[in-house]
């Protein structure tokens, strides 16, 4: 089947089926089509928390379909493929955090959306990228354990007057753009403005004009007067970028995470009509985990 066989095919089982595809910002271009919401994690819980339909195909990574089965633990949530997965979402354990607190009893424990639902279950509350500032800000210790992401957890840091506790994780993609890529992106483009995601290293945050979720780049995109912008994030972050504000110009210097990029259009289909591969989760583990997404939320 070509591309427009399969889009009309997914948005008729998805109308048959009560279903509806979250589709994150870097996802495949294509996949788009399908799309009920596109967004960041942020934006992508949220509609997960109000859907009113019977099945949530998830097209993102492994922790964002969990995330969605949290909030809506009575609903089918299927992600169409196994290997779309988020390698510093395994860089935390359940088992492993316990540990950690037990050296730092006093500590509030902020999980990183971009973790397991066991590592949520044993948090006090999560946060994604568009809104750690906010949540850490919140909370009335003083002592933060931050996790997984160590990157994120500095620029946390930077922004709040909290201890922060960092482990030692980290997103591959933004951990390998460089302040010399950088450096170098703005000699070829020095009119561009520069938008990095929080989970780059300071010494590129330092180097950026604005730093933000990948929802928050389409926002600062079309409310700036620049022309032209180099996006220090996961590439297919400019293909979102393109769509929503064609009259300007989108330079990547992040690499391809290819657990984002897993996922096919051909998969959703066979999702759709196999039921492949749905999340189950345990009672108990969604019940903890709901409680620190839920503390988000209130947000």
């Amino acid at each position: 089947m070509d591309f427009g066989k399969i889009i009309n095919e997914i948005k008729k089982l998805k109308s048959e089926k009560n279903a509806i595809c979250l589709v994150h910002n870097y996802q495949r271009p294509e996949i788009y089509q399908v799309a009920d919401i596109i967004g960041d994690s942020l934006e992508l819980a949220k509609a997960a928390a109000k859907t009113d339909a019977d099945t949530i195909v998830f097209c993102g990574v492994d922790f964002m379909a969990e995330s969605a089965k949290i909030l809506n633990p009575e609903k089918k949530v299927l992600i169409p493929k196994l290997s779309a997965k988020c390698p510093m979402a395994a860089m935390a354990t359940a088992s492993a955090l316990r540990e950690k607190k037990k050296q730092f009893p006093e500590a509030t424990i902020v999980s990183y959306v971009n973790t397991s639902a066991e590592v949520k279950a044993e948090s006090d509350i999560c946060c994604t990228s568009a809104n750690a500032i906010k949540v850490v800000n919140s909370l009335p210790a003083k002592q933060i354990l931050f996790v997984p992401d160590e990157h994120l957890a500095s620029w946390v840091e930077k922004n709040s007057d909290k201890e922060i506790i960092k482990w030692p994780g980290f997103c591959n993609v933004h951990a390998h753009i460089s302040p010399d890529a950088l450096k170098d992106a703005k000699r070829l483009h020095p009119d561009a403005k520069v938008i990095a995601h929080p989970e780059c290293k300071i010494a590129v945050l330092d180097l950026a004009d604005h730093v933000c979720s990948t929802g928050g780049m389409i926002d600062y995109a079309k409310d700036n007067p620049a022309k032209e912008f180099i996006i220090a994030t996961e590439e297919g972050m400019v293909n979102r970028l393109r769509m929503e504000v064609p009259e300007k110009e989108f330079y990547p210097i992040g690499g391809t995470c290819t657990g984002m990029k897993a996922i096919t259009l051909e998969d959703i289909l066979s999702s759709l009509k196999t039921g492949q591969y749905e999340v189950t989760l345990d009672e108990d583990v969604v019940n903890k985990a709901k409680r620190a997404l839920d503390r988000m939320m209130e947000l």
